[in-house]
Formats: structure tokens, sequence, C-alpha cells
């Protein structure tokens, strides 16, 4: 189980190296790789939806040139130049945006892009306080550190309260289901995941690895599972009674679904590592609190 709250007070004093010159800038990103620049960017490109995400979480949306295809959070970022699909970003399309910064996911994206001699940071939060974490350092290298510092906070804050105030509470069982059927159900090493153990719940589904097991429907049932998420794309942001679910379920015998402790929420929000996961944190405590009564 990750810890959620190896607490970092200020994200800068720990992962982000200034250099001799004050107008420097050298960071260390999500792949261990340091990035220099040689002061905030001005213009950056985003090959995630994710990425996208955090850099107007981070004050820096005005800087966004251009993003990937799916980048359609917030509503900005709608009407931002795509370049594509984000795992074979085009170069020359990237180059003739004349970015400072690529902000891009896979490493395996670095030797497409070394030839652009453009600074990329590979961002690939892991763990719920790492969402925060990234916004700050998003705010550092795009010149916005004050405004993704106050945000940054706010997340780690929430994340601080929804914590203590699952404390101590019994754990509740929970299946999280990827879209429509019942037999995809998510692992314990997805970042939803983590959201459940923060709210004092416990994902019935214990593999390790990040696919969809395919357990089987009667299987999931013996697993008991007290309450049921399921991650629809277009649902709402907040979890709502998702009534094809609770059919689906109550046909496969689920005790839950009886109570209609079926709900959806938008796959989009919960499945991106950026901050709408974390706002989504606590609609989904107030089920699992609940699902205790």
């Amino acid at each position: 189980m990750r810890a959620f709250f190896c607490r970092v007070s200020f994200l800068a004093c720990c992962l982000l190296a200034f250099a001799v010159n004050a107008t420097e800038i050298e960071v260390i990103d999500d792949s261990g790789r340091a990035v220099l620049l040689k002061g905030p960017a001005r213009r950056v490109i985003s090959l995630s939806p994710h990425t996208t995400e955090l850099i107007f979480a981070a004050g820096g949306g005005d800087k966004l040139v251009a993003t990937t295809e799916g980048s359609n959070f917030p509503a900005q970022a709608l009407s931002l130049p795509k370049l594509g699909d984000p795992r074979t970003a085009d170069p020359a399309r990237i180059a003739a945006y004349k970015p400072d910064l690529i902000f891009g996911w896979l490493t395996s994206e670095l030797d497409s892009l070394s030839s652009l001699n453009i600074p990329v940071f590979i961002s690939t939060p892991t763990s719920l306080i790492e969402i925060a974490d990234s916004v700050e350092t998003f705010g550092v290298l795009l010149g916005t550190a004050g405004v993704a510092h106050t945000r940054a906070e706010a997340l780690r804050q929430k994340l601080e309260a929804l914590a203590r105030a699952s404390a101590g509470k019994r754990v509740v069982r929970v299946l999280l289901q990827a879209g429509a059927e019942p037999e995809g159900a998510l692992t314990r090493e997805h970042l939803l995941s983590d959201v459940i153990t923060l709210c004092g719940g416990s994902n019935v589904i214990a593999d390790e690895g990040l696919g969809m097991p395919k357990i089987g429907l009667a299987q999931l049932v013996t697993k008991a599972p007290e309450l049921v998420l399921i991650a629809r794309t277009g649902a709402a942001a907040a979890p709502v009674v998702d009534n094809v679910g609770v059919n689906d379920w109550q046909a496969a015998g689920l005790p839950a679904a009886k109570l209609g402790r079926v709900y959806m929420i938008d796959a989009e929000a919960v499945f991106r590592s950026g901050p709408r996961l974390i706002e989504a944190a606590e609609p989904i405590c107030e089920l699992i609190e609940q699902s205790r009564k």
C-alpha cells in the first residue's frame, strides 16, 4: 500500500534544485531526469490530457500553445491546437509551435523528441500526494510558483482532512468497475483505488498490476463488496446512482445492489492523474461513509 502522506511542505525544497544563475531552473522529473531551463517556460506543449490539466491547475494555461487529442479539460483546452494521438506525437509538428518546454508522460517519447533540443519534462504521478506535488513543480517550471503553491496546498489539505475523517472507522469493501462490463474490475494499483483507501475503504480486487483482471461475475459477488463504483465515460464528475449498474448487479445477486449502492462517476476525472481525482475524493468518501450505516 502506498504511503499517502510522506508530506512535502514545499516541493521545491526537496525536488527542485536551482542553478547558480538565479534565472536558471533545474528540476528532476518523474523519470529521474534533470530538466534544465534558462528561465520560466513561456511556450509549452502538453502531450497528455493529465499534463494539460496540471498546467492549467498550476496557473500556466496561457503558456500552453498546443496539446494532443483527449485534452478536453478545462474548457479552455478545447480551443487549443491538437497534435494527434498522445502516444505518437509528430516531432515536426511540435517544432512548428516553437515551444521552450514539452510536458510528456512516456519515456519512450524521449528518443523521438531528442532531435528537437527542447527540454522535456516527464510527468507520471503515482500517488494522490504526488498529484499535488506536481502542481507545485509545474508552477516552478512555468513561472507561476505562487499560484501553484496555493493550489497545491489546498489539494494537500483536502487529502489530509479526508484521511483524518476516515481514520479508525470500519473499513468498507469497494469494487471499482471500469465501463459497462461488471467483470472490468480495477486492481489496487490504480490511483482510483488510492482514493478508496484514503476514504477508509478497501478495494476488493487485490491483484497486482494496472490491467483489468476480468474476474468472473460470480467470483466478484463472493467478494461481497458493500459498494460498487463504476467509472463511465460521460458520467457526472460527482458519483450518482447508476441505474443500469444497479440492475446488473441485482441480477447477479449482489446484496449491496439491492440497497442501491451502485454508483457511476466520470471516467476521465478519475482515471487521469490530475487535480480532478483529488476533488472527486470528497464525494466518494461520503458514499463510503454512507455505506457504513
